[in-house]
């Protein structure tokens, strides 16, 4: 279908949902165009000739999630397929987005950057970049310059219009971007977004995050599926390959649940609890060959249950715990072959540590791959550790010399009933 006849296609597909919810003496058994309004109910489906909307594309699931908006609440189900990503899918509050399984497969599209020549000032929704040729209406952006890079410092937004080389987006900069400071417009995006909403599922679909081709995004503004400002939702059954950021990553949230997920390969972090994050679960997932930590906590990750996860292979440590990650179980995670630790506490002062953490029913074995580690290193001021019943054990591959380290200022470990082979059982740093 040709980009025009799709805009107009769109456009009055969404008019006529629309119209049909607002409707009071709607007669539910209609058919009305391509959309089965008695289905509309409750559910709206997605790619194929049998769907209600039959694309394959971002635009094409985008508005199926708009109508779902509309009426407050419902479900998006993904038919098998292979769908071209080039935006954020952004869910609203009650809402369910859902595949058919692996079959399912969201694809970002090939990456393009371009410098913008006028600054982009803090607040403004617009940018005159040098060359426009690879951005379209419906795309997500991330701008940035050589000061403003990384973290909440970059401003992430989706394309509204473009008038000669100048793109206009959906959310206000958050900083100054100095042209002169290699001020750069990239279409580098999350696949699924939940943004300042409850209540949402995502779950049986896989992503491809095409990392070879996009540039890369942070893990505070972005992921494979990012969530931020949320509250009570559900990720299940969802893998993602090869994303060019952090796979899973959640900030500022209460009650997020990651069960039975899959990150992989990607060049950030594979989960990324974060910033504020209290009561997560996460659980039966697998994290593996990514760039960064298998599983990071970042600030402030408090009253967690990370239970039945396998990590592996990753290229820096299993598990990460820092600043004021507090109060977490860790529970029956097998964790080996990372490149350093199997679990490492962060250097943080005594206020800002992670405390109170337990860590039961754990197999924590030959990580190191890359230089000498252990299978718990507890730096900082680090106290109030429990580390009872688990199994740590070096048996030839890898570098895991010490069971336990613990750093010179950390205190409160205790450490019983485990059973260590292969290395060091306790080494107290001086």
């Amino acid at each position: 279908m040709e980009e025009q006849e799709m805009r107009t296609y769109c456009f009055n597909l969404i008019s006529l949902i629309l119209l049909c919810l607002s409707a009071n003496q709607l007669t539910f058994s209609q058919n009305i165009g391509l959309v089965d309004v008695r289905r509309a109910d409750q559910v709206i489906t997605v790619g194929g000739n049998d769907a209600d909307i039959p694309g394959f594309t971002s635009e094409a699931i985008q508005i199926a999630l708009d109508a779902i908006k509309a009426r407050k609440g419902g479900t998006v189900k993904l038919n098998p397929g292979i769908y071209n990503i080039i935006g954020p899918l952004r869910l609203s509050d009650n809402t369910t987005l859902t595949g058919s399984g692996k079959s399912t497969i969201l694809k970002k599209c090939d990456g393009f950057r371009t410098s913008f020549i006028i600054d982009a000032d803090w607040g403004m929704v617009k940018a005159v970049v040098k060359d426009a040729s690879g951005f379209k209406k419906g795309m997500g952006i991330q701008l940035f310059d050589k000061q403003h890079n990384s973290g909440w410092d970059v401003t992430t937004a989706v394309i509204t219009d473009i008038q000669d080389n100048t793109i206009y987006f959906d959310n206000n900069t958050v900083n100054d971007y100095i042209s002169s400071l290699d001020g750069t417009v990239s279409n580098a995006c999350s696949i699924i977004e939940a943004v300042g909403v409850e209540n949402v599922k995502i779950a049986d679909l896989a992503i491809e995050g095409n990392k070879t081709t996009n540039d890369y995004i942070n893990g505070c503004r972005g992921g494979g599926v990012y969530i931020h400002r949320s509250r009570n939702c559900l990720v299940e059954n969802v893998s993602i390959n090869g994303f060019n950021g952090d796979t899973f990553s959640w900030q500022i949230t209460e009650n997020i649940t990651v069960r039975g997920c899959e990150a992989s390969n990607g060049n950030g972090l594979g989960f990324h609890p974060g910033t504020g994050s209290d009561h997560s679960i996460v659980e039966n997932n697998i994290s593996h060959n990514n760039q960064g930590d298998g599983i990071f906590l970042c600030w402030r990750v408090q009253n967690g249950i990370f239970r039945n996860n396998t990590v592996y292979s990753n290229g820096d440590n299993g598990i990460s715990i820092g600043h004021k990650d507090t109060d977490n179980l860790f529970e029956n995670n097998h964790v080996y072959e990372n490149a350093h630790h199997g679990v490492l506490f962060r250097n943080e002062n005594e206020q800002n540590s992670g405390h109170r953490n337990t860590f039961t029913g754990n197999i924590i074995e030959n990580n190191g791959t890359e230089n000498e580690s252990s299978g718990f290193y507890i730096g900082g001021e680090t106290h109030d550790i429990s580390i009872t019943g688990n199994t740590i054990r070096s048996a030839g591959k890898g570098n895991q010399t010490t069971a336990i380290t613990i750093g010179p200022k950390s205190s409160k470990v205790t450490a019983t009933d485990n059973n260590i082979s292969g290395s060091k059982e306790i080494l107290k740093e001086k």
